[in-house]
């Protein structure tokens, strides 16, 4: 894998020419909004072919697999412009890569809503090991209140992803309800009747683990809380499936604020099976305009985290996503629009200026004026996805966890599945 930086002037076809491979190569893994139009500062993820197979008659992806001594998902991992249903005689599929032979095995989590658009998530889905579907709430009397979730549970065993049920105290308004979860976790007839209705859901959807996503709670309820996910991790484990709890993204046991006090990481991480550390959202939609992800800042938590829970429970979040600020930001005021990288790209190229890179921080951005006001722009791209995977290994965590999937980014797969094999549990 090489991650190339496009320079003023160049072209699919130039940068195609320079590594010995078709502009086709490169438009079918990296998906550029424009392939005609690139952008200076731009990045896209370099791939040689070094294996590949021209398909005949009666191919399909499972046979090729077999043939090769590989998997489907490994194909559809090298290959994600493939529509496995649909394959062309002649048409070229990559067995293999050149200097590209991960050995490092980690887990993969992806959050998504059920209304993703499902060619989207077909494309993601062999790059998964976990899909977490976003989201089930509960009524005060301990019952379930369900999201459209069959489809995608059926997508995601189809591609032999193992669906994760989140449970939250997120209600209808979009916020985290603290009297919701103090009638819960100082309640035991409340938490038996919810814990039965999860056991209950799971065994007759299918899912294979739960993640618990309490934020916000107050201080008072640490305790209660770290009680509430070793039972029902307890339960869970009994039944042959696993929990993972969701985690403020916290550099010490004493950090103030009501969204770090009540997780206590040492506790909250040996009461559950794996612990997701939501390392981003310091750039956020009514904060001051900076990275979503600066690595110093995820590395800060990674590297205290790892002190209170065992790095190989650890899953480290990433931000499939960026701001556009306008400026000057005025704090309460402004109010700054999420968007994907494809997106960041593309508007970039609308604006006719060219992409920067803060090395010290590790995250893409540009500038630039509309209608007299001037906006700038951070989001993510191969290199920072790249400095961040470095994390996983530098300090052996079991993975990472995305949020989220609804927004395209096609390089992230890329980089990942250079660097690390993807492992399955279904």
């Amino acid at each position: 894998m090489i991650i190339h930086t496009v320079a003023e002037g160049e072209t699919l076809s130039s940068i195609a020419q320079l590594y010995g491979i078709t502009p086709q190569d490169i438009a079918n893994t990296n998906f550029p909004p424009d392939p005609d139009r690139l952008v200076t500062g731009q990045t896209l993820v370099i791939l040689q072919p070094e294996i590949v197979h021209s398909v005949v008659q009666g191919d399909t992806i499972e046979s090729i697999a077999r043939q090769y001594g590989t998997t489907a998902d490994a194909l559809l991992r090298n290959n994600p412009s493939v529509i496995p249903t649909d394959l062309q005689v002649g048409q070229n599929i990559v067995i293999a890569y050149r200097d590209t032979n991960p050995t490092v095995e980690i887990a993969v989590n992806g959050y998504t809503y059920p209304s993703i658009d499902k060619n989207l998530l077909r494309r993601t889905l062999p790059y998964l090991t976990f899909l977490t579907v976003f989201t089930y709430g509960f009524t005060e009397e301990g019952q379930l209140i369900a999201p459209d979730d069959d489809e995608i549970i059926a997508i995601a065993l189809e591609y032999g992803v193992a669906p994760v049920m989140l449970i939250s105290t997120l209600t209808q308004e979009g916020t985290f309800s603290n009297q919701l979860a103090s009638l819960l976790l100082n309640n035991r007839d409340i938490q038996d009747r919810l814990i039965n209705n999860i056991i209950e859901n799971m065994e007759e959807k299918g899912y294979r683990a739960l993640d618990i996503d309490f934020e916000y709670l107050p201080v008072e309820n640490r305790d209660a809380y770290i009680d509430f996910v070793e039972r029902i991790t307890q339960e869970l484990n009994s039944r042959g499936y696993i929990t993972l709890v969701a985690l403020a993204p916290k550099t010490s046991a004493d950090q103030p604020g009501l969204l770090y006090e009540s997780h206590d990481y040492f506790g909250l991480g040996r009461a559950a099976n794996l612990a997701l550390l939501m390392t981003y959202e310091w750039g956020y939609t009514y904060g001051p305009p900076m990275p979503v992800s600066p690595l110093p800042n995820v590395e800060n938590v990674i590297s205290y985290g790892v002190t209170e829970i065992p790095s190989q429970k650890v899953l480290m979040g990433i931000p499939l996503y960026g701001y556009d600020w306008k400026l000057p930001y005025v704090r309460g005021t402004t109010r700054a629009m999420s968007l994907s990288p494809q997106q960041a790209i593309a508007l970039a190229e609308d604006m006719g200026v060219n992409i920067e890179y803060d090395i010290e921080l590790n995250a893409p951005f540009f500038t630039y004026t509309e209608d007299g006001t001037e906006h700038i722009v951070w989001f993510e791209d191969a290199r920072s996805i790249e400095a961040k995977l470095s994390l996983v290994t530098k300090y052996n965590l079991a993975g990472v966890s995305c949020w989220n999937l609804i927004r395209d980014f096609p390089q992230i797969w890329l980089v990942l599945n250079s660097l690390f094999r993807i492992a399955k549990i279904v």
